[in-house]
């Protein structure tokens, strides 16, 4: 998609990003408990902050938590929020920023390494990622296995909702070999249409493996959720986490 950059999709959705993410409660809550965890009181660091659904839940029990964000209108949204002004924020691109120091935990969730449109800029997050991290530390990602069992040649046009006088529907298009998705979600009704564009580039778990392995790290523990169920080739999610590799 032509001119969709590390800060457009927050920039089209800061406003509306917390509505979007209303119901989640339960996985915010299963995340901020696995994370808080996992961290043992350390620095943690997030890659794509957004509006602060998960860090702010994190840093209220009592961790020291940093974020890097391309949109500033994202961070904008999370400083309205109590606690939001006391996180500190790097803005700019999760591949490349730096936030200052080592943490001991950097995590990236809800699917947002896709949000790097190239494999390029997603080894460069995974390179980023190490770069932050204490001897100790460790990377976790959350991310969807990839399904297009509903595509068609590639394509894909699903109803979101339809009422009396307007619908909402969703047309997707993928590029096999760019492993890439167009995404146009529209709205239409007496006012006419209005559209939300959305551009991602999909990637698998083992692939995320070699990104890491690129990266100087190594898969140290894989769960299909934050529950901790086992990984199978049946999950449709995996939270993965990667540490310096040994030896």
């Amino acid at each position: 998609m032509k001119d969709y950059n590390p800060e457009t999709f927050g920039e089209l959705k800061a406003d509306d990003y917390d509505a979007y993410c209303e119901g989640m409660e339960r996985e915010t809550r299963d995340s901020v408990a696995f994370l808080a965890a996992l961290a043992a009181g350390g620095r943690v660091l997030e890659f794509a902050i957004g509006t602060g659904r998960v860090a702010l839940p994190l840093a209220a029990t009592g961790l020291e938590v940093h974020g890097i964000e391309a949109s500033e209108h994202m961070v904008a949204k999370m400083r309205e929020k109590p606690g939001g002004e006391a996180i500190p924020v790097t803005i700019g691109d999760m591949a490349d920023a730096r936030a200052e120091g080592q943490f001991d935990l950097v995590y990236l969730v809800f699917n947002t390494i896709w949000n790097l449109t190239t494999q390029d800029a997603q080894v460069r997050c995974f390179e980023n990622a190490a770069r932050h991290l204490s001897p100790k530390g460790v990377f976790l990602i959350e991310v969807v296995v990839p399904d297009f069992s509903e595509y068609v040649d590639g394509q894909r046009v699903k109803a979101r909702w339809a009422e009396k006088d307007a619908i909402k529907f969703e047309i997707a298009v993928q590029d096999r070999v760019a492993q890439t998705v167009d995404f146009q979600r529209i709205v239409m009704g007496e006012t006419g249409a209005q559209m939300s564009p959305h551009f991602m580039r999909y990637s698998y778990p083992p692939e995320h493996d070699l990104m890491a392995r690129i990266a100087g790290l190594e898969l140290r523990e894989r769960y299909a959720w934050w529950d901790r169920t086992p990984f199978t080739s049946e999950s449709k999610s995996h939270v993965s986490i990667y540490g310096a590799r040994e030896g």
